[in-house]
Order: structure tokens, then sequence, then C-alpha cells
């Protein structure tokens, strides 16, 4: 493995994350903020400290390899946070750098979980800086690169399948870096769609509409507000933002066949598709239904925000327009289902996917009937394809590692003085990159209480869930070190 090959393309990449930052820059000269400082040294700083290890290490030559394509994407994402914090650290926004660090990992991974006590008196560029964040990190930090620079090409299918979410990674054109800006182009036009319906439809500020937008099209979840959605309290504003929602937890290959090729049968008659629909209307009936029986709530309030929540967990965005904290225990129980299912593969959206759902449920029928039939052939199909074994034993064995995960953070959490449910809620909510949770970590609180090793756990929660597990823990594995 070509570790300083590897080292060489991190330089180049924080060189280019460190320009992202001239965006905030430019708006806090532009309105004339004082954390305009901050922004331009954390600039000096990411992008001279990227272009001398660029310089300083070879490039070499060939592809990447599987292993140092998660190398790469892996230390990309950690070296991304760390310099990101930067801004936060400088301006003074966080006592700490544990702190900054953490708001920038939960960024970038689109968790959208806070440890900013107090967003009203914070500078309007820090907040786009966060938000602007999550944009990036919504389609993936490597994948921008992959399609602003051919170079990246070199191995970039491993790239690619080490970044975006989901089981496997499919090539919507002949060239997976021509896939990739298909894919970004998408994400962009979303986004610039959904901040004018904000700004025009909805009547919100510029500045509210570009920052719920994003927030909204990477599934992330941070507001200028500290009441979220709420603070707009308007049914048109919601609406767009539900739509934008549920657009961006579908596989947005799907999206590219429906709107680029003009083939919308493959979308609506996607399995995975239909399953995702399917869950968001039924949770949202049973959410709502509960609300009006438990704690009397007028039928259009439950139906209004009872399929707002649900739709915002279920894709992993995690805004909200009540504090769905004070629900009757069968409403908050439906949530933390949903976070652990999530949204569709290929989306921006995290958790375990629909589709892996799907699978573990046909694998599960299939165990049931060979128990009386066990000579019986029964492949699992999902859309007309026959799955192979090895994607099958893929999916279980990430599903194992999901759940596993999750029982050993919750141990660590509760140990760490925390009550159980806060402690799974702000384990479930960050490896499934949906930001809030229930207890202290709950829609109308923020993660600032948390311990100091709660929050380094909840980290590697955030950044594990985003890159989809196997990418982060196969760096663990003394094997993957052994060079050949």
């Amino acid at each position: 493995m070509r570790i300083k090959v590897v080292v060489h393309y991190l330089g180049l990449l924080m060189t280019g994350l460190g320009l992202t930052m001239l965006f905030p820059l430019g708006w806090s000269l532009y309105y004339g903020e004082p954390v305009s400082s901050a922004f331009a040294i954390s600039i000096g700083v990411t992008v001279g400290s990227g272009l001398l290890v660029w310089r300083l290490t070879p490039g070499g030559e060939g592809r990447f390899s599987r292993r140092e394509a998660l190398m790469l994407v892996t230390g990309g994402w950690i070296l991304a946070s760390l310099f990101s914090a930067l801004p936060y650290q400088l301006a003074g926004t966080f006592p700490g750098y544990l702190d900054a660090f953490f708001e920038a990992m939960s960024g970038y991974t689109t968790t959208g979980a806070t440890v900013l006590t107090s967003i009203k008196s914070q500078a309007h560029s820090i907040l786009l800086w966060r938000n602007f964040t999550q944009w990036l990190g919504g389609m993936g930090i490597i994948t921008l690169f992959v399609a602003l620079f051919p170079l990246f090409g070199m191995g970039a299918a491993h790239l690619v399948d080490a970044e975006l979410p989901g089981p496997q990674t499919k090539r919507l054109t002949a060239r997976i870096r021509d896939t990739v800006k298909s894919l970004w182009y998408l994400y962009v036009g979303f986004s610039l769609l959904e901040f004018l319906l904000l700004w025009k439809a909805g009547g919100i500020p510029a500045f509210d509409a570009l920052t719920v937008t994003f927030g909204t099209m990477p599934t992330g979840g941070f507001a200028a507000t500290g009441l979220s959605i709420a603070a707009y309290n308007s049914v048109v504003v919601e609406g767009i933002v539900v739509a934008f929602m549920i657009i961006a937890g579908v596989n947005f290959g799907l999206h590219y066949l429906t709107l680029g090729k003009r083939q919308p049968m493959h979308l609506l008659g996607n399995p995975e598709f239909r399953c995702y629909i399917a869950f968001l209307v039924g949770a949202s009936v049973l959410v709502a239904l509960n609300l009006v029986n438990a704690m009397g709530m007028p039928v259009a309030d439950a139906f209004r925000h009872g399929s707002f929540q649900t739709v915002s967990i279920m894709t992993t965005t995690g805004f909200s327009t009540v504090d769905f904290n004070v629900w009757p225990a069968f409403a908050r129980g439906a949530l933390l289902v949903l976070m652990i299912v999530g949204a569709c593969a290929g989306s921006t959206g995290g958790a375990l996917k629909v589709t892996r759902i799907l699978v573990l449920f046909k694998y599960t029928f299939r165990r049931i009937s060979l128990a009386f039939n066990p000579q019986a052939v029964i492949p699992i199909k999902l859309g007309g394809n026959v799955l192979s074994e090895r994607v099958i034993s893929g999916i279980i064995g990430m599903a194992i590692l999901y759940f596993a995960t999750i029982i050993v953070g919750f141990l660590i959490m509760t140990g760490l003085g925390l009550d159980h449910t806060t402690s799974l809620s702000s384990i479930l909510a960050t490896l499934g990159n949906v930001g809030p949770g229930l207890g202290l970590v709950g829609p109308a609180a923020d993660y600032a209480l948390i311990p100091a090793g709660g929050k380094v756990v909840l980290i590697i929660c955030m950044l594990a869930g985003r890159l989809e597990m196997l990418t982060v823990f196969s760096l663990l594995a003394p094997s993957f070190w052994r060079w050949r």
C-alpha cells in the first residue's frame, strides 16, 4: 500500500477544501462581520498545509487499490473535519476544540447534531459555514473532487464505492467520473429549485432559504434558528421542505433515469422506492393517530406535525416543527425505529437503508422456509434481479456490525452516567446521521451536555454511519496494514 501517495492526494484534497471557506469569508466581508479574520486564517492554514503536503510527497502512478481508496476516503473526512473546525475555534464559537471538531464532523457527515447552545448569537457567516459543510458532505466530498479533477480518475470507482451511501454503486454512464458529475448536477439543480421555492413561494429571507436548502438536500438538518423549521410557522415552507426531504431520500440514480433519461418507470417500478414511500405514509398515519388518541391533538395538526417529523427522521434530515421529545411513547418509539431504517441506498440519507431492510426480511423468510423444507432452492430477488450470495452476506455483515455498534455505543454512554433514553437515542441519531434524539438530546436541546468521552464516541458513530461502517472499521483490522 502506497501511504505516501495517499498522503499526497490528501494534501490536494485539503487544499481544495480550504478554498471552499472563501464562500463564508466573502459573506462575512460583505456584511462586515468580525469573524472574517477567523476564516482568512483558517484558509491560510488549510491551503498552506495542503499544498505543503502535496508538494513534499510523491504522486505515484497507476490506479488506487481498494485499500488505498479506503484510507484516502476515511483520512479525507477526518482531516476535512479537523481543518473545518478552525473557523469555529478561532471565532470563539465553542469553548474548546473538541466541540468545534464535533460540529464540523456533524456537518460533513450530514448528521445535524449540534453542540451550539445559542444559534441566534452567532455571525451569519458561521451559520452559513455550518450548513455549507453539510451541503458539501451530502453528495460526498471525495465524489466532488472525482467530478472536478481528472487525476482522481485513477481508481475513482473504489473511491466512490467507499464514500457513497448504499450496498453497491451502479454506474449510470460508461465512466464513473461522468456518473458522479451527473449526480452532482442533479444535486445542485434540486438545491437551486428548493432555494427559489423557499425564497419566493415560502416568503422567507434569502439567507434562511439558503441555509434551509443546505440543510435539506444533504438531509443534514442544521438550521439558522434555534427552533428549526418551527420558527417559520408556515405550512407552505413545511410542505416545500417535506417534498425535498423525500426527494433527497430517494436514490439519485433513479432521479437520473427519471429526469435525465426520461424513464419514469425505473422509479415507479423500483421495489425500494415503493417500500420507502409505504414506510413514510404508514408511519405518518400511525404517528398522527397516536397523537390524536393519546394527546388529544387536533387531527389537522397531528397529520401536519406527524408527517413532517416522520419524513424528517426517516430521511435522517433531523429538522423539527415541534418538540417530539414530549410525544407519547408509541410515537417516540416509531421515530426511533425510523432512525434505524433510514432512506434509500444512493440517497443523501443515512442509517441502514430501505434496500437492506428488504433484503434482511427476504433472507429471514428464506431461513424460515428452509427450516421445514431444507432442500428448497429459494433465490432472493430485488426488482426482478437475483442477488448473489456475496451481496446478501455483505448486507447481513453490515447489519450485524451496525447493531453491534449500537450495543457497544449504548453501553459506553450509559457507563458515562447518561440515562438509557439519552444513551440509546444519541447513538441511533449519530450512527444514522439523524441529529436530534430523545431525552437530553431532543429536538429542543443539544449535545453540549454530553461528556467529552461521549462526544468522542458520537464523533466515531457519525463518521462510521456516513461512510457505511466498513470503510471506517476496515482500517482497524490488522490484516488491512499488511503490505503485499
